[in-house]
């Protein structure tokens, strides 16, 4: 019978073998070589701490360890540890349905969320229609602070912990408590059977006050938004309007391809987007062609407004071809890379800021609106897929601005 060697003996293999190789030659080498295994050595050493918790746990430890799941936590905890806000190590079957959210396929309850680092909870920037959330009576602005069955604590397991146990396949439950209201008094639970959901980025119709004017709201940037974009738009038009508002309030961000399609279809030549990396360097990525939206446009943000979303609308009042009307937006002006591991498991990584075509960076800031007006309070306290166009003063103040 094959006898399993542990992480931390495999570790501490390996740490030798590099300790012993690196006496032998360290003797015969140049400076300069010296100093790089000088360096390789230091490398190994920052384990040593790790090396000796996972000798007494398995020295002590009542239960029986998985390794799997062991190695799963490391990971997690590396990237929380990190200090990246928006990285993400997911195992190869969180990582899969990662993807597939990004291609617009989905199953879960069907909202979109983001950390809220002042309370430290996941707060829900959108529920999307037709979903088990939206059912069972979930609300944008509901914060997440407890989830599963054992009421774990949101602002113990951190964002991505607490998402991984938010999620989960078609025909398993979702449990999990809010906190709502102005102070967060109010407290429900939810027990929520997760279904499929297919994810329509963008929805439209033509304004209820005027028929001139179409109506678009995308509620994220995924694989399908550019396509489900511009047929809107054609429709629209087709109806009679020959004026737009987009609505990207309560928008989380997205795919960055996406954003940039969408952003081709309604700019006119010129940069798109500039990144740059850590050590300053700055880069253009994506270029528009000179094909243009010939009409007028308003674009409503608020303070749930956030990455590519922000994106979208600098990018607009960059290039004059749109008046941004709402609130100050969320502040995420960084790139996050994807990267699948050898075993199926992913990474997600913030690698880059980006930047509108010519304005700055907001990362942390926000884009100001060139309106800003604050939505009712009566209309605040409805899930905005209940606001009506005659509630709704901060899409009023937009087709104003239209003129």
């Amino acid at each position: 019978m094959k006898k399993k060697v542990s992480v931390g003996v495999t570790v501490l293999l390996v740490f030798f073998a590099a300790l012993l190789t690196f006496q032998i030659t360290y003797l015969t080498l140049s400076v300069r070589h010296k100093a790089e295994l000088r360096e390789a050595y230091e490398d190994v050493a920052r384990f040593d701490k790790l090396l000796e918790v996972d000798e007494l746990y398995r020295a002590l430890y009542v239960e029986e360890i998985d390794d799997g799941a062991l190695m799963d936590g490391i990971l997690e905890g590396y990237v929380l540890g990190s200090g990246d806000r928006y990285g993400a190590y997911y195992d190869a079957e969180s990582f899969q349905s990662y993807m597939e959210s990004l291609n617009g396929d989905m199953q879960g309850i069907g909202v979109n969320v983001i950390y809220n680092s002042e309370y430290g909870g996941i707060e829900i920037l959108n529920v999307m229609p037709n979903s088990p959330a939206l059912e069972a009576g979930v609300k944008p602005g509901d914060l997440i602070v407890y989830v599963g069955e054992e009421m774990e604590s949101v602002a113990e397991l951190g964002y991505y912990g607490a998402l991984t146990k938010l999620q989960g396949k078609a025909g398993t439950t979702a449990v999990f408590t809010v906190a709502r209201g102005k102070n967060y008094e109010e407290f429900v639970s939810f027990s929520i059977p997760r279904g499929y959901i297919t994810e329509q980025s963008v929805m439209y119709r033509v304004y209820a006050l005027d028929a001139s004017v179409g109506v678009i709201r995308i509620t994220g940037f995924d694989r399908a938004t550019p396509e489900q974009f511009t047929g809107a738009v054609n429709d629209l038009r087709a109806q009679g309007c020959t004026r737009l508002v987009i609505d990207v309030r309560n928008n989380p961000g997205g795919e960055l391809s996406a954003i940039c399609s969408v952003l081709d279809f309604l700019l006119p030549e010129g940069p798109v987007i500039r990144t740059i990396d850590r050590d300053g360097n700055e880069e253009t990525i994506y270029y528009s062609d000179r094909q243009a939206l010939d009409m007028p446009m308003a674009v409503l943000v608020n303070g749930s407004t956030a990455s590519a979303g922000e994106l979208f609308c600098s990018a607009l009042q960059d290039y004059e071809k749109a008046v941004i009307v709402g609130t100050q937006t969320y502040g995420k002006g960084s790139m996050q890379s994807i990267r699948e591991l050898s075993d199926g498991s992913g990474l997600v990584v913030t690698y880059r800021y980006y930047c509108p075509p010519y304005s700055d960076n907001y990362d942390g800031v926000g884009v100001t609106p060139d309106i800003l007006v604050e939505l009712d309070p009566a209309a605040a306290d409805k899930t905005i897929y209940r606001i009506t166009d005659e509630e709704d003063n901060q899409l009023r103040a937009a087709v104003a601005a239209l003129g």
